[in-house]
């Protein structure tokens, strides 16, 4: 049995018998050359990232790495759209630490 997903870009629908689940933040990227399949948010890093941001206005985008045998969603960009600045690390927003001192 998979774990549960705590992410805010992971959509599962469950009404009425559907079972029906997807990756918002992989379908986004056209460029994606591998489909998105349940088992890649169980390594997934986007949680924690979210998470230990100091950015509450980060938005991401991702795509699926094959690296040998194993497929792992990659973050390839990130932006706090609250100061329109791309982050070279998704966990620092510069600007934003600057505001909360």
């Amino acid at each position: 049995m998979n774990k549960p997903v705590n992410c805010r870009y992971f959509h599962g629908d469950y009404f009425r018998g559907k079972n029906v689940e997807a990756c918002r933040l992989l379908e986004a990227n056209p460029d994606n050359p591998i489909p998105w399949k349940r088992k890649h948010c169980d390594g997934c890093p986007v949680p924690e990232v979210i998470i230990g941001s100091n950015c509450r206005t980060l938005e991401l985008e991702g795509t699926v790495k094959r690296q040998l045998l194993r497929e792992r969603v990659e973050i390839t960009f990130a932006v706090c759209t609250r100061h329109m600045e791309q982050l070279s690390d998704p966990l620092v927003c510069p600007l934003c630490a600057a505001e909360r001192k």
